[in-house]
């Protein structure tokens, strides 16, 4: 169990701490260490755990959980408590890196981690250990996406009979979040999101906006969500209001599929015919690619119903790239 240093008491007996996580000494003998925030109210409850930046790219959600932070200052906790790792990468986010620059690793692909292992499976271990002894009832990891992007919940796929209740409450409280649910369509083994179903842990990955900037219209949409989801666990109080982001009326009470494709089948420039939150229908022309002369090589068509839930930051395209990511019905 971590210790916080530095408590400091609210008028309701809520604690909030900040505090590090080691995580490595350099060459120079210089700590590298993760910040570790926390809030725990006076009244037992739910622990929900917010982590953002595994990316080091991904800065958002680095804002976002300041700003819930923020929020619980002025707003304690009803009950329950409230950690935090708001960036877990700070290796990336120093050279505005996806990946753990020293090793090129994915810390994404590297859970629930080993202590013997490479730098990231390291890193993801004292993360993941951490997280689990506080014995959590749910895990919202923040995440960014392409540039011309909508917000939307990413849940995993079953891990089977050891997940099996932490995925059917997760499948529950993703639907909290206000936000489109989007499932993958694969087992993605090495995540965290799915390595805490593995552990009987609910996660919920909260894909916010685009990646390197932070964007400050889904800041709001992301303490909206997270707002939402612990009012849906009482651990605050429900606002008058329940957060619902704009969605087409067919889409509110639905999870989607996760889909990648179509992707480019030649080389060219692409231009794109539709953007994020585009319902498209299967059939439609969704992008067109070009040869340098202004040629029109192909003409892709969407293959399956759904809504458009980003593209492709670059419009080069060349064979087998995928262009745009779809939630299909």
């Amino acid at each position: 169990m971590f210790c916080l240093g530095k408590d400091r008491v609210m008028k309701n007996r809520q604690k909030a701490g900040y505090t590090f996580l080691k995580i490595l000494t350099g060459s120079d003998l210089s700590r590298r260490r993760l910040p570790l925030m926390s809030a725990r109210s006076g009244k037992p409850g739910p622990v929900v755990w917010l982590t953002s930046c595994i990316h080091g790219d991904e800065v958002t959600g680095i804002v976002i959980i300041q700003e819930v932070f923020k929020a619980i200052r002025k707003h304690p906790l009803v009950q329950g408590s409230l950690n935090a790792f708001p960036l877990m990468n700070p290796i990336g986010f120093e050279t505005g890196s996806r990946n753990i620059t020293f090793s090129k690793e994915d810390l994404n692909r590297s859970f629930p981690g080993n202590v013997s292992g490479s730098l990231a499976e390291r890193i993801a271990e004292k993360i993941f250990s951490t997280i689990r002894a506080t014995n959590p009832q749910l895990v919202l990891d923040l995440h960014c996406d392409w540039i011309r992007s909508m917000p939307y919940t990413l849940i995993d796929q079953s891990p089977g009979a050891a997940g099996r209740d932490a995925y059917m409450k997760m499948k529950n409280i993703a639907r909290s979040t206000g936000l489109l649910v989007v499932q993958e369509a694969e087992l993605q083994r090495g995540t965290f999101s799915f390595s805490l179903l593995e552990h009987n842990i609910p996660a919920i990955t909260l894909e916010l906006g685009e990646s390197y900037v932070v964007s400050e219209e889904n800041v709001k949409l992301g303490v909206e969500s997270i707002f939402s989801v612990l009012a849906s666990l009482e651990m605050v109080e429900p606002r008058s209001v329940p957060f619902q982001y704009a969605l087409p009326k067919e889409f509110k009470a639905k999870v989607l599929r996760f889909s990648s494709k179509p992707v480019s089948p030649t080389s060219g420039i692409i231009r794109f015919l539709v953007g994020a939150g585009d319902v498209v229908k299967k059939g439609q022309p969704v992008a067109k690619i070009y040869n340098t002369f202004g040629k029109l090589q192909k003409t892709i068509l969407c293959l399956e119903d759904g809504i458009v839930l980003g593209h492709s930051d670059s419009s080069v395209a060349y064979p087998g790239a995928p262009l745009m990511a779809m939630a299909v019905v």
